[in-house]
């Protein structure tokens, strides 16, 4: 690995230059999430079913005692053999982070349209003491732009990461967020996909600070390396679909 080597008071003189650009990003990066947290909300007027372990639940039951949602999409169809590992590596993030958005006014929910014979060994496999609950039979999943048909896939008329005409599979990944307020009201205020979900993780962080970066093939695909966190050792490869 070739780099440039210099004295230390070089290194130091490179490094302030740096991270005064580190702080101009730090501030963009506040006003970017004050102008998020701005943005104009939907009034949530359906009423969308899910099935939970103990029963039929509506969007509003999700909340809890909260005033505040996040909804993981999860991609895992509903006749794949276990999630994507793309979003099991968000939701391995997630999970330190569970208790203290709980004690926060956040509650966080996983909605997957596979049935929950399918999705809850795959949580219990993993280790996740997550909530999820399953979209199968509702158009939660088609609402907000994260499930397609096989007519929209076929024609290239799917909508997904606010772009028409998207290159998708069946199920995408993405979150979005709500709020409920003391009448009741749901509220969508934001979604985000693709390459929205990075800030959500962790590990790319220390990544972007390792020598090497992420080490990844020129399209930025962590399924060059990222495996369901059960499979590194035997080194098996991905899969998501089918039996």
């Amino acid at each position: 690995m070739q780099h440039q080597v210099v004295s230390r008071d070089e290194w130091l003189a490179a490094r302030k230059e740096l991270l005064h650009r580190e702080k101009e990003f730090t501030r963009l990066r506040d006003r970017l999430s004050a102008e998020r947290r701005a943005l104009p909300w939907v009034k949530v007027d359906k009423t969308y079913v899910f099935d939970a372990p103990e029963g039929k639940v509506t969007l509003a039951d999700l909340f809890g005692k909260g005033s505040q949602l996040v909804i993981k999409h999860f991609m895992f169809g509903p006749d794949w053999s276990e999630g994507c590992v793309g979003c099991s590596f968000e939701l391995d993030h997630t999970q330190g982070a569970l208790v203290h958005l709980a004690h926060h006014d956040v509650s966080y929910v996983v909605v997957a349209r596979a049935p929950l014979a399918r999705t809850e060994p795959f949580r219990r496999r993993m280790g996740w003491d997550v909530r999820w609950v399953s979209s199968f039979g509702s158009d939660f999943n088609f609402d907000f732009h994260v499930s397609f048909t096989p007519e929209q896939i076929a024609a290239g008329t799917a909508t997904y990461n606010y772009r028409d005409s998207a290159s998708v599979a069946d199920e995408m990944s993405g979150r979005s967020v709500f709020f409920k307020d003391a009448a009741g009201q749901i509220f969508h205020t934001y979604s985000s996909f693709a390459r929205g979900g990075e800030m959500f993780l962790g590990s790319y962080a220390f990544l972007d600070i390792m020598p090497k970066g992420r080490d990844e093939t020129v399209n930025g695909n962590l399924t060059d390396w990222v495996r369901h966190h059960d499979r590194y050792d035997d080194g098996a490869a991905s899969c998501c679909h089918g039996d």
